[in-house]
């Protein structure tokens, strides 16, 4: 089979597969905060990434959405070999009708798994993917309203109810459109950068937003960790973020060397403790500037910084933007009521 769609395989190949009774929003969302972070990207680095973007179905057929809006796939399945990325839209409503019709998605969707690809699906899009058997053993989510019949019709599958999003290896499950646009801004900072995913947010969302919460995102690869000593310097360093602290100094409180405590953190969460105080204290930051009228210099002290200018500067590296324009920002997208 000869790959007839995707050009160039340096590029990031993504295809959207269609099906009948497809969500538009969540089939075009994609691509398009893919494609606003490559923009943003070869702003800086003119080697980043094209994106390469098709859609496909069994046949040529237009595919009409619930919306009524016609859309014509670019491609069909035997006309791509991989993908980097596959996207599967949400259904409106039962999705049976679109899993018996479009059979042939199963041993395409398993092959590209073997390859590698990253595969999404959102909300009853991820029927596919239990169709398929790839999700066998593994934490999956779906639309809510679809929980008790998923269930039953895949009890092989590990259903996380609580959680919005779910990872199992290059596998993701989103509950909802909202669910995978916050998804997207993380793939986007792993792809690119964590400046292209700020520049994201800022053109699709109200305000910029950190990772996921622990309670919404269910990774198959990070642990709700039991280390109650970490536990203790956590709920510490959530109290005392404010003020000047030296990380050693706090490794000593709670009987740690300082190598310990380093590799004690990043088993349990995944960052140091220098880390996890920055992740901290830049929240109450960002909170600060969305919601009060503090000066950015009085809003640096209160979060434990010992200058403007170097609150700036970290604030800058995580979020592409500086403290001043980030309040304008936000706020210039807020509504008003009167």
């Amino acid at each position: 089979m000869v790959n007839t769609v995707f050009s160039n395989p340096s590029s990031l190949r993504v295809a959207t597969l269609l099906y009948d009774n497809f969500l538009g929003t969540s089939a075009t969302l994609p691509v398009e905060l893919l494609r606003t972070a490559e923009a943003s990207a070869r702003a800086h680095n003119p080697e980043a990434r094209r994106v390469e973007a098709a859609t496909l179905s069994i046949d040529r057929q237009p595919v009409i959405s619930p919306s009524g809006f016609d859309i014509i796939p670019s491609a069909t399945i035997a006309d791509v070999t991989q993908c980097d990325i596959i996207s599967l839209p949400a259904l409106w409503r039962n999705p049976r009708h679109a899993l018996n019709k479009y059979r042939d998605y199963i041993p395409w969707l398993q092959h590209q798994a073997k390859l590698g690809a990253t595969i999404i699906a959102v909300g009853t899009g991820v029927c596919f993917l239990a169709e398929a058997g790839l999700l066998d053993n593994q934490p999956a989510t779906t639309h809510w309203h679809y929980f008790d019949r998923f269930q039953k019709d895949y009890p092989q599958v590990e259903l996380k109810r609580q959680y919005f999003v779910t990872q199992a290896g290059n596998l993701y499950c989103a509950a909802s459109v909202n669910a995978m646009a916050e998804l997207m801004v993380h793939l986007v900072s792993r792809l690119y950068s964590r400046q292209a995913a700020a520049q994201v947010e800022r053109n699709f969302f109200h305000e910029i937003r950190g990772s996921f919460e622990l309670t919404s995102y269910f990774s198959d690869d990070v642990q709700r960790h039991p280390d109650e000593q970490v536990v203790q310097a956590q709920i510490w360093f959530d109290d005392n973020f404010s003020k000047p602290i030296k990380i050693a100094d706090v490794a000593t409180q709670f009987g740690f060397s300082m190598r310990t405590f380093d590799r004690r953190f990043k088993s349990a969460l995944g960052k140091t403790p220098l880390q996890y105080l920055q992740k901290i204290r830049l929240n109450n930051a960002r909170e600060l500037l969305q919601k009060s009228n503090l000066s950015v210099s009085e809003i640096s002290a209160h979060c434990g910084y010992q200058g403007t200018a170097s609150f700036g500067k970290i604030f800058n590296q995580h979020f592409g933007t500086s403290p001043t324009k980030y309040r304008e920002t936000v706020r210039a997208k807020l509504f008003s009521t009167r």
